[in-house]
């Protein structure tokens, strides 16, 4: 069973013309300054690249998942914008599916448009994976909760317009069932600070930061959902972004794989090409036969999806496989290059550094082999 029809294969068409156009000639300027411009998400809304699977009212393309796989894997494959293209199918659904009409009519709308710029407030620095960690409180206070806490490692922390922000709002509680919530806290409400941004080891065009809240008064009516409910819309909603960031490392290990053969291919030492000897050409072969395992894998795990099945365990076999792979590749790759892989203007090198974070961010590769064993009756201490 195939994936992708002929009006996919016409979308795919587009976004590369878009990508050639508006975002290759731009890269090395928004890795410099360590975020990418406003108008590159306006852009991306006047395409209908933003929040493709919200309803047309709100300024969505009401289209399927098939849609946005494509997106993610072109923009994967220039390792470029991942903050753009995936917060639609990220951040977007905690809204649609959970939230009130009034905050969807106010937040989407705009965020389709690329007006808006949304960011998710999970990681304390204290707490990652660890949930039950989180000591970001809301108390109520008649129509208000008041918001005291710290957050770090915030995708769009500086540039962001709203953020969801997980909080305990049951302070008493220490079961995930009911302690947590999700609340929106909009840019420029008293007590949301912006902290700085964090100078990473790569992704630097990804603007991320560190957000405080200093007695921040936030309007009860911007609760998504049920109070103490947040738990559960996260768990929801996690292994859709887990998709969307290993379609995003496998198009990423696609596109090294590709460098370290072409690299190869051209490149001659004592009188042949390099990827000629033995040792580099068998090299390559495994790396192929390691990214063709994964896209086997993804392939399965998009059509299981948009089929509506249970992905949990899948997914998490996935982003254990792909993260570890793809900074395998990134290696064998760089390796190939020699010592021009060391240098920036080699793509690899930029790829190299951000592939990094594959393995540890939306669920590190250590989780997902808990999330796994635990599927298999087997309870690691």
């Amino acid at each position: 069973m195939g994936i992708y029809k002929e009006e996919h294969d016409i979308f795919r068409g587009t976004v590369k013309k878009f990508i050639e156009k508006e975002v290759l000639p731009n890269i090395d300027e928004w890795e410099e300054k360590g975020e990418v411009p406003r108008s590159l998400w306006k852009k991306c809304g006047e395409m209908g690249f933003l929040g493709m699977c919200l309803d047309e009212k709100y300024g969505g393309l009401e289209v399927g998942f098939e849609y946005t796989a494509v997106l993610v894997e072109e923009f994967g494959k220039v390792n470029a914008c991942m903050p753009v293209v995936g917060t639609g199918d990220i951040l977007a659904p905690y809204i649609r599916d959970f939230g009130t009409e009034e905050l969807k009519m106010r937040y989407l709308s705009r965020f389709t448009k690329g007006d808006l710029i949304p960011a998710i407030a999970m990681t304390e620095p204290n707490t990652g994976s660890d949930l039950k960690g989180v000591r970001t409180s809301a108390i109520s206070d008649g129509d208000d909760y008041i918001i005291n806490g710290q957050k770090t490692f915030i995708t769009n922390g500086n540039t962001c317009d709203m953020m969801i922000v997980v909080c305990k709002t049951n302070p008493d509680s220490n079961s995930l069932s009911n302690a947590f919530s999700l609340i929106i806290v909009d840019d420029g409400t008293t007590g949301f600070i912006k902290g700085r941004k964090l100078n990473k080891m790569g992704m630097h065009m990804q603007d991320t930061a560190e957000i405080f809240f200093e007695d921040c008064h936030v309007p009860k009516a911007n609760l998504i959902g049920e109070e103490g409910k947040g738990f559960g819309y996260l768990m929801s909603e996690l292994q859709k972004e887990r998709l969307v960031m290993v379609m995003w490392g496998q198009a990423m290990a696609e596109a090294m794989l590709q460098m370290g053969i072409d690299y190869a291919k051209s490149r001659e030492a004592f009188g042949q090409p390099i990827a000629t000897f033995q040792h580099n050409a068998f090299k390559i072969a495994d790396m192929a036969t390691q990214v063709q395992l994964g896209r086997s894998l993804i392939n399965e795990l998009i059509i299981d999806f948009i089929a509506g099945k249970d992905i949990v365990v899948k997914v998490s076999m996935a982003k254990l496989y792909v993260g570890e792979m793809a900074n395998n590749i990134a290696a064998k790759s760089f390796q190939l290059h020699g010592g021009y892989g060391f240098m920036e203007e080699y793509p690899i090198a930029r790829y190299y550094r951000d592939i990094r974070a594959m393995s540890v961010y939306a669920g590190s590769s250590e989780i997902m082999r808990l999330v796994i064993a635990r599927s298999l009756g087997i309870e690691p201490t």
